[in-house]
């Protein structure tokens, strides 16, 4: 699991963002902290902490101080900031500090979700070692640049779209147009139908499974375009 801190001075805005991280496949709220002293604190009490959401705005300074305290302390969590200061001089400092990622508030669910599963993607990939090539190395300096959830064209439900996406990040292998209605109560032709959807975006993966005769299988499998 990947283990987030989350802080802002918001309770309630905490909260949500908070429930959001929950609901992405793979993450976990390690705690939550209200001020810079006491984001500062949890990363030194909480075992494990891989990336903190961070506000900007905070009643005791800012969010760029927590990370320029973080560095200091020997801190490597890595950061998204999640606030609504817009200024390019605040987004510039960001940078710099080393956040990557810069997400303005307000934002809906799909937002913060395309954020972190293209991070959860990153991690993936360095954790990968060796070395690498110019497109891997694009793909690296490329994540979390990605926007939101592509708009779906006409005919197409977003809660149909959002039931086989979900099936597809849960499963450990490739999955045919047969293994996603069966798992989602679709019939399998609107299985096929938003398959080929996700996979036109770019969200889905399709590979051929060749048998002994006959037509190859299509599989698909989730991947995250960075």
């Amino acid at each position: 699991m990947i283990e987030v801190l989350i802080v802002d001075d918001d309770i309630r805005v905490a909260r949500v963002n908070a429930a959001y991280v929950e609901k992405v496949a793979g993450f976990h709220v390690a705690g939550v902290a209200h001020n810079a002293a006491e984001a500062l604190h949890r990363l030194e009490m909480l075992p494990h902490v891989d990336l903190v959401l961070l506000d900007h705005y905070l009643p005791d300074g800012t969010g760029l101080m927590v990370v320029q305290e973080m560095r200091r302390r020997g801190h490597q969590s890595d950061v998204i900031m999640v606030t609504a200061a817009r200024d390019v001089s605040t987004v510039q400092a960001a940078m710099r500090q080393g956040a990557l990622q810069y997400l303005v508030k307000p934002f809906a669910f799909a937002g913060l979700r395309a954020k972190l599963e293209a991070y959860a993607e990153l991690r993936r990939t360095l954790d990968g070692g060796g070395e690498a090539e110019q497109a891997e190395v694009d793909r690296i300096f490329g994540a979390l640049s990605a926007g939101g959830e592509p708009e779906l064209p006409k005919g197409h439900s977003p809660t149909t779209t959002e039931l086989v996406r979900r099936a597809l990040m849960t499963a450990e292998g490739a999955l045919s147009a047969q293994e996603i209605a069966e798992r989602t109560g679709l019939s399998r032709q609107t299985a096929q139908r938003y398959l080929k959807l996700l996979e036109r975006t770019g969200r889905a993966r399709l590979t051929l499974k060749y048998g002994d005769a006959g037509r190859p299988e299509h599989r698909y499998e989730w991947v995250t375009r960075l």
